[in-house]
């Protein structure tokens, strides 16, 4: 308990670019195993309010067994850069981008309609002008957060709910989510999550290993010298610094098997671990890294006509793995 009060002190004064971490709305949840804080979604005061991720769920702190898994990887913040964030964050892609004209406005799930400006396709790191972001509710458990958001507009309306719970007796936390299409055109999306692991602080680099329950194949953009795909596993070279980057924009081997999407990260130094999971297959794999964070990106597909509702589950399990 004396050391948990250490490290709250210490990251309650922690600043990112002059703005400290405590001024924002949040929410501390715990299940006497793991420890988190979460940013709460708020239009005025909110931590996020970019135009990328979906605002609720935002995690700057994650701790188990003394071991860390969130927090800062970035240099500069403000709320509306679309890449100012922590923890195992979504991104749902844009719905209805192609209908709309320049000036019109289209969807971001977990966000609210945007503003489309000149441009010749979907950027995500485009600072599009949040016109209409719905209304956002939270209901707080010890060991919970529930999100509610329910959004309208002329095109689309739609009711999503999602909850981080920490479950009792068990070193693991789920992401659940609800999400009902409550208007008259049908929503089509991919949703990812981008998981901005930040563990023990440690560089990313050849203490990790990144292992799925697949043979990998796929190649890398200009980073093969970084890292590399070895049967079921990444491996990293070397430590990234500076710019240095690992990209995957498309591995592949996986199969529309929910067993699949099952990935497991290891440091062999420190000894954290966390395997991640989920009751629906993947639909894309993406694999990111830099110096400071290492993100495997799972996608699922999501159609929902009118009327009907899509729930999904991700699990992640915490534990500790051999050190070298």
């Amino acid at each position: 308990m004396k050391n948990t009060v250490i490290v709250g002190a210490i990251l309650a004064v922690f600043m990112i670019s002059g703005t400290p971490l405590d001024q924002f709305p949040d929410a501390a949840i715990t299940n006497g195993l793991i420890r988190a804080r979460i940013y709460l979604p708020d239009s005025k005061d909110g931590y996020y309010r970019g135009s990328r991720f979906d605002w609720s769920g935002v995690m700057p702190e994650l701790e188990y067994q003394g071991h860390t898994y969130f927090g800062q990887w970035f240099e500069e913040y403000s709320p509306t850069l679309h890449d100012a964030i922590m923890g195992p964050v979504e991104d749902f892609s844009p719905v209805g981008y192609a209908e709309a004209k320049t000036g019109e406005s289209f969807l971001k799930i977990g966000i609210g309609m945007v503003t489309k400006p000149e441009e010749s396709k979907y950027f995500y790191a485009t600072p599009y002008p949040v016109i209409n972001s719905g209304v956002w509710k939270v209901k707080q458990k010890a060991d919970q957060v529930t999100f509610f958001q329910k959004f309208e507009d002329k095109a689309y309306a739609y009711e999503y709910k999602k909850t981080i719970q920490l479950v009792k007796g068990k070193p693991e936390m789920v992401l659940s989510h609800s999400l009902k299409n409550m208007g008259t055109q049908t929503i089509e999306t991919n949703v990812y999550n981008h998981n901005f692991f930040v563990i023990d602080k440690q560089p990313t680099g050849s203490d990790f290993i990144v292992t799925f329950p697949f043979k990998l194949s796929g190649e890398a953009e200009g980073t093969g010298a970084f890292g590399k795909l070895q049967d079921h596993q990444i491996l990293f070279q070397k430590d990234l610094v500076n710019d240095e980057r690992v990209l995957y924009r498309s591995l592949q081997g996986f199969s529309n098997n929910a067993k699949d999407y099952d990935i497991k990260i290891e440091n062999h130094r420190t000894g954290a671990a966390v395997r991640i999971s989920s009751d629906q297959p993947l639909s894309k794999l993406v694999f990111w890294a830099a110096p400071k964070t290492l993100c495997p990106e799972p996608y699922i597909l999501i159609k929902i006509k009118p009327g009907e509702a899509f729930e999904w589950k991700i699990f992640y399990q915490f534990y500790v793995c051999d050190r070298k």
